[in-house]
């Protein structure tokens, strides 16, 4: 066995290197374009980036934040991306050990980094993310122990037969999606009915398929209700610094990833309060 720092330290520079392609997923995959070709390259000028330029974080500050070539500014997102990333694995490793769970989470993890940003910068949730993350989460379900419980409550009382942890694990991760999806898809209509116009795009819809399948129901209500919270603070607050018009468009998905991710470290713990406090068993 390697030494704990060792492994802690190798998971951070992974996560590193992960960012740094997530980077070109933030700025690649809105546009229609490959990730794979061509080369990472100066918007402005078009000149290729070196390898010793494009080291995740370190060459963001020794370029100082420019274009080797025409000193163009470099955003500040990319080393943040890079940087967030690192954290969320090392997150994943601290919280859940050298486990099939923290590979679980720190491919969620990588997923909802690429939907915060995308839906930061250009207001949209990619459906090849969306649906991609649904699979991931379905495929990945069957490898970790189930922890929601709603799966397994459903199979006692209609059933009356436990079932094998593996499909109680995957039916929670479809009734997550489900109910993630179904409640955001119901609010959308029901606030296009009453407004006649547009209020929440489908890509919310389509992002709860994908962060139900990994957080399981109870998790996933969690979620929605944490970043409508934080898209109602954080949001306003933003509207009323900025003095945007009260028609400006809030980036809802990044909240709600926001919220996940958060949810996903401390989530549990708050139910099973909130289910004590209900005396539900």
């Amino acid at each position: 066995m390697l030494p704990a720092p060792f492994i802690a330290a190798a998971i951070f520079c992974f996560g590193l290197v992960i960012g740094s392609f997530l980077n070109v997923c933030i700025v690649r995959i809105p546009g229609g374009k490959s990730i794979v070709s061509p080369p990472s390259a100066c918007p402005k000028c078009g000149a290729q980036i070196r390898p010793y330029d494009n080291i995740p974080v370190v060459s963001w500050l020794l370029l100082r934040g420019k274009c080797r070539g025409c000193k163009t500014p470099i955003s500040a997102i990319y080393p943040t991306v890079e940087l967030l990333s690192a954290l969320l694995f090392i997150g994943c490793y601290l919280a859940f050990g050298l486990t099939i769970d923290a590979l679980k989470w720190a491919v969620f993890s990588a997923l909802i980094v690429v939907l915060i940003f995308t839906d930061l910068r250009e207001r949209i949730l990619p459906d090849v993310i969306n649906f991609s993350g649904f699979a991931a989460g379905l495929v990945l379900s069957f490898f970790t122990l189930p922890s929601d419980g709603a799966a397994a409550w459903l199979a006692r009382h209609a059933l009356g037969s436990p079932l094998p942890l593996p499909v109680i694990s995957f039916a929670d991760a479809l009734l997550g999606a489900a109910v993630g999806s179904s409640l955001l898809w119901l609010v959308s209509e029901g606030y296009f009915r009453l407004r006649h116009r547009e209020g929440m795009g489908l890509g919310d819809v389509k992002m709860m398929l994908l962060i139900g399948a990994f957080l399981g129901p109870k998790l996933t209500l969690l979620t929605i209700l944490a970043g409508s919270l934080l898209g109602s603070i954080l949001g306003l607050t933003f509207i009323l610094v900025s003095r945007k018009g009260r028609d400006y468009e809030l980036p809802f998905g990044t909240f709600l990833g926001i919220a996940a991710v958060l949810v996903m470290f401390f989530g549990s713990p708050v139910v099973q309060w909130y289910q004590s406090l209900l005396m539900v068993r």
